[in-house]
């Protein structure tokens, strides 16, 4: 047992340290925490006036806060609250967070500017804030993890059952996540403790970032930068999704994914390479296949 604890420690560490670096790396991007409030401001304030029945609710969301870690907290602890949480109470942990860390909301800014340029649907930068459960699971996610690598990890996995029952989204709060994420749809993604999703990483719903059932320690999946998971696919074990790689929707993938490669199939294999280095940007949900897979090699 002690070992088992030694090494969960350690493990937590390690996830603070990648978190600081990925924070620290992403100080440069265009996408600014204060220009995207200025936009979710100038938005709630138009769609007011255009909608009167709504004016209250774009109020009380948006345009009474000053920053967009105010309004944040407020939507957040409002949809994970309980009876025996009350929404102020949760709202109080959130707050708590950021001020701990400042990476949580300019993480929050760079996954509302991902959507934004990723989903042709979301036109708005006042929509994942408001609307989309993928934005606010994600955002729960980064206060919960706070929360563990605090040391407070029975409030932690307290928050991770709410944002799974409010959200249908399940992210173990030790899990290591990125800035630039989108979660679109998000229904049914599933993200395991020592998971590790770098920035600029696309994932469909119904997605499982999972272990195989058979070790512990560090079993899930590592999933690196610019990678796009499509909907229902399956990655299983500590295995590697290199850089700029694609899995298809409905994938099971076992193996390592080269980076700058596409997966496909049950069980998945090599099957080509994405049109773009970055395929989680441009969302391309179709893939070419190799010569060999095309005559029957390969699914």
């Amino acid at each position: 047992m002690d070992k088992e604890v030694g090494e969960r420690n350690v493990m937590t560490e390690d996830m603070g340290i990648r978190m600081q670096r990925m924070c620290g790396e992403g100080r440069d991007k265009t996408c600014q925490q204060e220009k995207v409030w200025q936009a979710i401001k100038r938005e709630a304030k138009e769609h007011s006036e255009r909608e009167p029945m709504l004016a209250s609710f774009f109020h009380a969301t948006i345009i009474k806060h000053d920053s967009l870690g105010g309004a944040l907290s407020y939507i957040l602890a409002n949809k994970l609250a309980t009876p025996s949480m009350p929404a102020m109470a949760v709202r109080e942990v959130i707050e708590e967070a950021y001020a701990g860390d400042r990476c949580i909301v300019e993480s929050a800014a760079c996954d509302i500017c991902a959507t934004v340029e990723r989903d042709p649907a979301v036109e708005l930068y006042s929509t994942p804030l408001l609307y989309l459960k993928g934005f606010h699971a994600l955002q729960g996610f980064r206060v919960a993890n706070w929360l563990w690598r605090q040391g407070r990890r029975e409030l932690a996995v307290y928050l991770q059952n709410q944002i799974s029952v409010a959200c249908q989204v399940d992210v173990h709060p030790a899990a290591t996540i990125g800035r630039g994420i989108m979660f679109d749809h998000a229904t049914g993604i599933v993200v395991g403790e020592t998971a590790v999703i770098e920035d600029d990483v696309s994932i469909l719903q119904d997605v499982t970032l999972g272990g195989t059932g058979k070790e512990s320690g560090d079993r899930h999946p590592k999933i690196r930068s610019g990678v796009m998971i499509g909907a229902g696919a399956k990655i299983l074990g500590n295995i590697e999704v290199g850089e700029g790689a694609k899995v298809a929707a409905c994938s099971v993938v076992l193996i390592n994914v080269p980076p700058h490669t596409t997966a496909a199939g049950v069980p998945a294999k090599i099957v080509g390479a994405p049109s773009s280095d970055k395929p989680s940007l441009d969302m391309d949900q179709k893939f070419k296949c190799s010569q060999t897979f095309s005559e029957g090699d390969g699914i």
